[in-house]
């Protein structure tokens, strides 16, 4: 059993933090909203009244933030969570971030002599809830091997990308493409609709032949279409049009840093950002299948 402490029990981290408890460690999590940490204590959790408080006897700290001002504030400088912890403490940030405050992070507590990695996850809430997510992990040899058992009592796939930061990249080069896969399966599915298809008949079609996609096959953007899907839920649940924006934004700012060129990337940008301007930010990022009903060219 080991001691963890676990700040941020949003969509994400709460089931994170349940299956690290279902696995068999103790527990201590910190979070600002207090029904947050009462269902916490519902799944065998213990609730903090501070992240320093969570943080105590910890050998291992876990947190999920919005973004990279709330990981810098969290662990930097003299009143952050790094300069409180022990030597040999690991620390696992699994925020989706700028790779900037990734790297300032791992560089402090690599001075500090603490283990850090970097490790967003790809699976959505399902797969919070299931443990089946993914960990792309961004960090030296040793403090990747020191994170594997904590990642593997949450999610299913974890793969090293690289140094600290590596895992930010590589989640921020899969949801651009995610979002390039999206948009293109709505297009393509509205305007077969609109020339008298039936969408779950083009959906069979496309899987079985060459545009055959994740998007298309297990997230399909058609309500109806498929059972247990956002699309046949309202839009609601899964992964929000916002949080998508938000990772488009990390991925056009990480592409202008290195001069990538990304003229996918930018037009999917474009058009999820319209989409959340028109009031759909709260929704699925499916949901852009919307975006072509409701605005004709």
């Amino acid at each position: 059993m080991t001691q963890i402490a676990f700040i941020g029990l949003g969509n994400m981290g709460g089931p994170m933090a349940a299956n690290l408890v279902k696995a068999g460690h103790q527990v201590t999590a910190f979070d600002f909203v207090q029904a947050a940490l009462d269902t916490f204590v519902e799944a065998g959790g213990v609730a903090a009244s501070s992240a320093m408080e969570a943080i105590k006897d910890a050998q291992v700290v876990v947190s999920m933030l919005p973004a990279g001002k709330h990981v810098a504030g969290l662990y930097l400088g003299s009143e952050g969570l790094l300069a409180n912890l022990p030597k040999d403490s690991l620390v696992v940030d699994s925020s989706t971030i700028d790779v900037e405050t990734a790297r300032r992070v791992g560089v402090e507590a690599k001075s500090l002599g603490i283990h850090f990695v970097d490790a967003p996850v790809s699976g959505g809430t399902a797969g919070a809830k299931a443990g089946t997510l993914s960990f792309i992990v961004g960090g030296d040899q040793t403090c990747f091997e020191r994170a594997q058992p904590v990642l593997e009592a949450m999610g299913k796939n974890i793969f090293h990308a690289g140094d600290a930061g590596a895992g930010q990249i590589a989640k921020m080069c899969n949801n651009m493409l995610l979002s390039v896969l999206m948009a293109g399966t709505a297009e393509a599915l509205q305007m077969g609709v609109e020339n008298g298809l039936d969408p779950k008949v083009l959906s069979d079609i496309m899987v079985k032949s060459s545009g055959r996609n994740w998007a298309l096959e297990i997230y399909n953007p058609v309500p109806g279409v498929m059972d247990g899907t956002p699309a046949s839920n309202n839009y609601q649940g899964g992964f929000m049009v916002d949080l998508m924006n938000k990772d488009l934004g990390l991925a056009l700012s990480a592409a202008q840093a290195s001069n990538s060129n990304v003229p996918m990337g930018q037009q999917a940008s474009q058009l999820f950002k319209a989409h959340g301007d028109a009031g759909y930010g709260g929704l699925d990022f499916s949901s852009i299948y919307q975006h072509y009903s409701n605005n004709k060219v």
